[in-house]
């Protein structure tokens, strides 16, 4: 039996056709195939018809076969031109969370880096802030300036009291140290204040590395910074005494980074034993109550003695400002942003109809997974970010600072979630990958007739995004339009796709 030389020029194109078929990506190599085959057929019978002689009609046919390279190989080329396009331009939800992430770390490493917020993340509050009051002059309206002087305090110290049950003492002032029997002749002048023996005691502050000094000697506790700092966190300085000033002192602990809550910026504390030693200069009083008064309030004014003999008005401000943390302004911030959401932008994501196609509730629930982690994950850089703009700045004012937080944290906050909802709108339902080519459609004079806006769609062919350009009555939100499964032959190649969020 042999072939007759029509048939077998039919084989020989058949084998071109199914060598370049190769050069088509993988899910779209059939449908390519099963076209040019159907082609090469029409091509081979309208020749035939036209020539009337078999081997022209072939040689037609084996030069349209000899085209299906190019065609395949140019295919291949958009193929991977559009996949460079979509894994580089088109947002998938994982590097949406991945970005967030990186947003997080950048924010909490710039915290690291600001002296004031690393203390205020390693903040323990004091022993009862409610009942612990600042008292200063009722003249002064600036609770950071010093104006209660020793005698003073020794009045209020002396007396039987009804009202406080404890008072604590403390100045400051610049005073070099210098370290006995050391090699360094040149003093550290550092800011240390002058307390009285139960300041640390009444505040319920803890000290580490903690000794008892000898006799009369006064104890100096060192703050964290200047013991890292000019000590290099030497453990072995404890118990060594050094020279404050012209007074000797042990070197008797050290205070954690953001412990210090109350007015002044201080390197190290020198208690006096016995209260004495104190000099001429203003200072601060820290009071406890021996029972709470919360309805007079945090800050309440009182008639007290004076060294002179005659009563005088001072007031009385709670710590519980100084000491509060920072998460109450930030959730504050945040109640305010979700209050504030409705009135800057729509809430509703759009409406999705009912498709053919079912979509599985794996799908749906992890849509809304989606969603609440981006959301999950605003928090963080919220907090951080208003953190990092309240205290950029360092040794500014608490007070200043929480109005800064409160303003940057609603601010990035408000953002944050106005750009959480565009952004699932914005997306596929089903892979939730970005929607692209934005085509406009319609015209504003057919409003009353159809709609006219903006249409995008799914590049992985799972449906399209009608946005009206106007809100009407029947068109007032965008519609998410399901792709039925006749679409699918133009969606089957899966570097199409965009990455889903598992």
């Amino acid at each position: 039996m042999t072939l007759r030389p029509s048939a077998l020029c039919e084989l020989l194109c058949l084998a071109l056709l199914r060598g370049a078929s190769w050069l088509v990506p993988g899910r779209q190599r059939e449908a390519w195939w099963r076209e040019w085959r159907a082609e090469l057929w029409h091509v081979r019978r309208a020749y035939a018809a036209e020539y009337g002689l078999w081997w022209m009609a072939e040689r037609e046919a084996a030069a349209f076969c000899l085209g299906a390279f190019p065609d395949a190989l140019c295919f291949r080329e958009q193929f991977k031109q559009r996949r460079i396009l979509l894994a580089t331009t088109m947002g998938s939800a994982t590097q949406c969370v991945q970005v967030l992430f990186g947003l997080i770390a950048i924010s909490y490493g710039v915290a690291m880096l600001l002296p004031d917020v690393l203390a205020i993340l390693h903040f323990s509050a004091y022993r009862d802030t409610r009942n612990l009051m600042l008292l200063r002059d009722e003249h002064s309206s600036d609770d950071s300036v010093p104006t209660i002087t020793a005698p003073q305090y020794q009045v209020w110290k002396g007396r039987r009291q009804e009202l406080f049950s404890g008072f604590a003492y403390y100045q400051i002032a610049q005073q070099p140290m210098v370290l006995e029997n050391s090699v360094s002749v040149t003093p550290l002048v550092g800011s240390i204040a002058s307390t009285s023996s139960n300041l640390f005691s009444l505040l319920g502050l803890r000290v580490r590395f903690s000794r008892e000094a000898p006799g009369s000697l006064p104890r100096l506790i060192l703050s964290e910074r200047m013991w890292k700092r000019r000590f290099r966190g030497d453990p072995h300085i404890f118990g060594r005494v050094v020279k404050v000033g012209s007074n000797p002192a042990m070197v008797s602990g050290v205070v954690s980074t953001g412990a210090w809550r109350l007015p002044g910026q201080v390197d190290a504390w020198l208690l006096l034993p016995q209260d004495m030693g104190f000099s001429k200069d203003l200072g601060f009083v820290v009071a406890h109550l021996q029972r709470s008064h919360a309805e007079w309030g945090e800050g309440w004014h009182m008639s007290a003695p004076t060294p002179a003999g005659t009563a005088d008005d001072f007031f009385c401000q709670s710590l519980t400002e100084r000491t509060r943390g920072p998460g109450d302004v930030f959730l504050f911030a945040v109640l305010l942003a979700c209050l504030a959401l409705p009135a800057t932008t729509s809430l509703p994501l759009g409406e999705y109809r009912a498709s053919s196609r079912r979509v599985s509730w794996f799908t749906r629930v992890r849509r809304w997974s989606f969603l609440g982690c981006k959301l999950a994950l605003l928090l963080p850089i919220v907090y951080f970010v208003s953190l990092d703009l309240a205290h950029i700045r360092s040794g500014m004012d608490p007070v200043t600072s929480e109005y800064i937080q409160l303003m940057s944290a609603f601010s990035v906050c408000l953002f944050g979630l106005r750009w959480s909802l565009r952004d699932q709108r914005q997306r596929c339902p089903v892979c939730l990958g970005k929607l692209s080519n934005p085509a406009r459609v319609g015209q504003p004079s057919r409003s009353f007739l159809a709609w006219n806006g903006t249409e995008l769609i799914c590049v992985s062919g799972h449906g399209l995004l009608h946005v009206p350009e106007m809100a009407t009555s029947w068109f007032s939100e965008q519609r998410w339009l399901y792709l039925d499964a006749s679409w699918e032959v133009l969606f089957t190649e899966p570097a199409f796709e965009t990455p889903g969020y598992f």
